[in-house]
């Protein structure tokens, strides 16, 4: 067993279990549809490529046995989760409920969630997702919402025994802030919000709650939810929320990934170091694998990672060890996108071109000392 917690994404959509995938995909795959058809957008283009498990549905508890004990044996022990909440209800929960909560060993590899609260435009349907700017959902939700939302994050799923705590409290993350902020009035709305959420989370017998920040580029947050007038910095903002712990969701939200692998980690290991001193509390090292989205797109979408082989992967692995390793006050947590990003390519799952290299990646690094 592993001394180190490595948690991959997982982005629940390759199933046609959810009827609202359908008006997205409509094959009824989920967004397999989109890697099944993708094609090369110039010579050097790598894709496309094929899973080497299939074009499984992810929502079946036999599917996740076999995926469950992939991650375990190569050293992921932990699944984030991608959780959505539209329209007022969830949106592709039915490969955690279904397969994930359903597999009889989901106990070799922890999850927990966290809140995709972004908008919804056209990116997911390939005919129409030039149309960035047309709005299918809004995220945002009010205070009355929020209090639905935790009720349910707390009985379904933080009292889960395979649900991951940190000092005994469940983690949730939450994507985007900003969105949060806007549909709960403001930093003092959100910070009440916040407090409630705790206590709600007392009150249900648990030790607490951990509040995982999703890390972007800096940025100034609207303070009044109304008044763009009034700002605060990030860091003055998750210090007056109270966040516990931060990470990151993918590299491309805070360096230029138009380039060489090995190049963007420097700049990645740099922005650890400037964390480390803008912010008192633990940030959890972050490694994505890649970065290319043009399976979601007809026409050619700049913006694509080089050089990420599982090699160099591996070194950027060992970099978050490293991390890990200097800050021995910290649970040695590192965050990894992703366990199946197939539409951004940026996942572990085996595929035609590296096979498992990825995953050994993360067994060389995270297991060779057992």
């Amino acid at each position: 067993m592993s001394k180190y917690d490595v948690a991959a994404f997982i982005w629940p959509s390759y199933t046609g279990d959810e009827p609202r995938t359908r008006m997205f995909w409509p094959e009824g795959i989920g967004e397999w549809q989109s890697v099944k058809n993708a094609v090369k957008k110039f010579p050097e283009h790598n894709w496309p490529r094929k899973p080497l498990w299939g074009y499984v549905n992810e929502a079946d508890p036999y599917v996740m046995e076999m995926q469950i004990n992939a991650a375990a044996d190569n050293g992921v022990n932990v699944f984030i989760y991608d959780w959505y909440w539209y329209d007022k209800r969830p949106f592709l929960e039915q490969c955690l409920n279904n397969g994930y909560l359903q597999a009889k060993n989901n106990d070799r590899v922890k999850f927990y969630l966290m809140w995709a609260n972004h908008n919804v435009m056209n990116v997911w349907d390939i005919r129409i997702s030039h149309d960035e700017e047309n709005m299918i959902w809004d995220a945002a939700v009010d205070r009355a919402e929020f209090e639905k939302i935790a009720d349910r994050l707390i009985e379904k799923y933080f009292k889960h025994p395979s649900y991951y705590t940190l000092d005994g409290k469940p983690v949730f993350m939450i994507y985007d802030l900003a969105n949060l902020m806007k549909g709960l009035g403001g930093a003092d709305a959100t910070k009440e919000a916040f407090e409630w959420f705790r206590e709600r989370c007392v009150q249900a017998g648990l030790p607490g709650l951990h509040l995982q920040l999703t890390m972007w580029s800096e940025q100034n947050f609207n303070l009044s939810g109304v008044d763009g007038e009034r700002t605060a910095t990030t860091s003055e903002i998750v210090k007056f929320l109270g966040f516990d712990s931060m990470s990151h969701y993918q590299f491309v939200h805070f360096v230029n990934i138009d380039r060489d692998y090995n190049e963007i980690m420097e700049d990645v290991v740099k922005e650890w170091e400037r964390i480390d001193q803008a912010y008192d509390i633990p940030y959890y090292p972050h490694i994505s694998l890649g970065w290319d989205n043009n399976p979601r797109f007809q026409g050619f979408r700049p913006g694509i990672v080089k050089n990420n082989t599982p090699e160099n992967v591996q070194k950027a692995f060992q970099k978050a060890k490293d991390y890990a390793d200097s800050h021995p006050e910290r649970h040695p947590l590192v965050v990894i996108n992703s366990w199946n990003e197939w539409t951004e390519t940026s996942y572990l799952q085996p595929d035609d071109l590296y096979g498992y290299g990825y995953l050994n990646a993360v067994k060389q690094v995270f297991l060779s000392e057992d």
